[in-house]
Order: C-alpha cells, then sequence, then structure tokens
C-alpha cells in the first residue's frame, strides 16, 4: 500500500501539475489555484516522501485551496496501484483535519461494492486492528504526537464520524481500511451521524449523484469546522465541530458552464433527522465566506465564478 503526504513550510512552493485540465491561460486563466504557489523557477521546498507526486495532486479539481504553513500537513492516501483513494489538510496543532476531499467516477465510486465492512467483525484486519470490529486506528501518515488517539474518541459522548464515509468506499479491503483512519474522522452526535441529517445527506450523495446518469466525476469536499470560534474544546481538548458541510462539485456532458455545476451544504452541529436538505443548500461562494476557505480553486477562473456564485437547487433535485 502506498501513502504519502507532504509537509507544507511556512513559505510554500508547490510543482504546477495536473490531471483534470490543461494548463489554463488568456480567458480560462486561473489566478489561485495551487500551481500559483511554485516559485519563478519552479523550485519546490516542500518535505515529501518519495513515490507519489503530492504536488501534482494538488492541483485535482476537488483538492481546496492549501492553507499551508507549519502547522498544516497536505495528506494524500493511494492504494496500491497508485490511484489517489482521498485527501486531506490537517491542523497539527489542533490535531484535527481541516477537510478531506475525494472524488467518484466510473471505477471508483460508492457502487462498486467487493469489500464488505462487516468483514471486520469476521477475521478480517487492516495495519493490525480490526478482527472482531471495525478498524479504527491512528494515520500511519501523521506523526503521532500530532495525532488523536483512540483514547480520545472513547467515552466523549461522540461517534466517531467518517468524513470519508466507509460506504463510500467499498471497492477493495484496502480503500475501505484507510477509511477509519482517526485523521478522517470528527466528534459527532450520534443524532447527527447515525440516522440524522450527515447520515441521510451522505445516502443522498450515493443515491442520487453518484451514477454515471448524473455525473461523469463528482468531487466531493467534507468537513467540520476548527476555525476559532467555530468548535468547541472536547475530551482532552479535541476539537468539536459547530457546523459541518460538503462542497460538491458534478462534471458531466451538460454544455452549460463548461460541464460543471456546484452546490454546497451546511449544517449546524446538532441532533436533526431532517431530509429536506433544500433548506441547508447554498453557494460555494456562500460556503467560502462561511469557512474561509477556497473550493474548488483549480477550475479555470471563468467557470470557478459562475458555477460557485450559482445555486440551482433544481439542478441537484432538491425543491
Amino acid at each position: 500500500m502506498r501513502m504519502k503526504y507532504v509537509l507544507l513550510l511556512a513559505t510554500l512552493f508547490l510543482a504546477a501539475c495536473g490531471e483534470d485540465l490543461p494548463t489554463p491561460s488568456g480567458e480560462n486563466a486561473n489566478t489561485n489555484s495551487n500551481a500559483a504557489l511554485v516559485g519563478p523557477a519552479g523550485e519546490s521546498h516542500v518535505t515529501e516522501s518519495s513515490g507519489t507526486n503530492c504536488a501534482q495532486v494538488s492541483m485535482r479539481l476537488e483538492i481546496p485551496h492549501l492553507k499551508g504553513g507549519t502547522q498544516n500537513l497536505f495528506v494524500v492516501h493511494t492504494l496500491g496501484d497508485g490511484t489517489v483513494n482521498y485527501c486531506m489538510e490537517y491542523d497539527c496543532s489542533l490535531r484535527a483535519s481541516r477537510w478531506t476531499a475525494y472524488r467518484w467516477y466510473r471505477g471508483l465510486s460508492s457502487k462498486e461494492t467487493a469489500w464488505n465492512r462487516n468483514n471486520w467483525k469476521h477475521g478480517y484486519t487492516f495495519n493490525g486492528y480490526g478482527g472482531r470490529s471495525d478498524p479504527f486506528q491512528p494515520d500511519p501518515l501523521i506523526p503521532s504526537q500530532y495525532q488523536s488517539t483512540l483514547a480520545d474518541h472513547a467515552g466523549n459522548g461522540y461517534d466517531r464520524g467518517h468524513m470519508l464515509g466507509s460506504a463510500d468506499r467499498l471497492n477493495s479491503k484496502d480503500a475501505n481500511g484507510q477509511t477509519f483512519y482517526l485523521s478522517n474522522m470528527h466528534p459527532q452526535l450520534s443524532g447527527f451521524n447515525q440516522q440524522g441529517i450527515w447520515y441521510n445527506l451522505e445516502n443522498r450523495l450515493r443515491n442520487e449523484y453518484d451514477k454515471d446518469s448524473f455525473r461523469d466525476t463528482l468531487y466531493v469536499v467534507k468537513g467540520g469546522t476548527i476555525a476559532q470560534g467555530q468548535y468547541k474544546k472536547g475530551k482532552n481538548n479535541l476539537p468539536v465541530p459547530k457546523y459541518f458541510y460538503m462542497a460538491i462539485l458534478c462534471k458531466n456532458g451538460e454544455k452549460t458552464q463548461g460541464g460543471y455545476k456546484a452546490i454546497a451544504f451546511w449544517m449546524e452541529h446538532k441532533s436533526n433527522e431532517d431530509t429536506n436538505f433544500a433548506k441547508y443548500a447554498i453557494s460555494i461562494d456562500e460556503l467560502e465566506k462561511k469557512t474561509g476557505i477556497d473550493f474548488f480553486c483549480n477550475l479555470p477562473d471563468d467557470i470557478e465564478s459562475r458555477v460557485e456564485s450559482n445555486l440551482v437547487p433544481g439542478a441537484w433535485g432538491l425543491r
């Protein structure tokens, strides 16, 4: 299993190389992409393990603009064949992720179900965890002093709430096992996470949006708020977000807006079983104002401006 990370330094430069779109110019210029962090001679001042080109991964469409700084890690989890499973930006000072990003497409979607989560209860293990229960465990890419522990999450009154859900990655044992890293968790109330609004919205993403008839590729960013004033301190000072969000970009064959559309959801962290998702839908621009995160920054500026300012609930089956 190949899993890589980048430690973002105070002065951050990333090599510019993307797989989703050609390098834009002219009317398709991109002034806020992660490529803008490249030095004038293309030099790279990052610390990374060998193999995965994390600078190139940072140019994927699902990756928000990296915050950088000495306390933040850009973490890339890959599978044995090099496929990117998911990425996150992790705040070492808070021991929590700022966001988790992944994509769905034919061949890597929630519809690929070669693995059954119940296997973890019947002798299967991942990195030595599991066998009789789900393999919750520390993230091997993050130094131990910056991680939350199983003890931090035990008896704290909250679920270990996945950002990338276990049900989102059933295509293989390793893909599913990686979703149980504690770095992929935020403390969540059971009435929010289990049968609550978060659970309900995750199911909608899988059932309605992760379909070949709806998307060519779906780019998803999820997170809980960890900015100052947007969380409270839980057990052992572990941040408990006051709000959770999702930002979704859909690439399809439609001619409008370059074949892209986007929507965001913003929810207060409280017990809530609502299924009227339109009440929580906002534009990407509005979500950026609430979180201070620049989503889908690797789109050309003209496309980014259009899709992030528009909120069309009907395009997402919402009324």
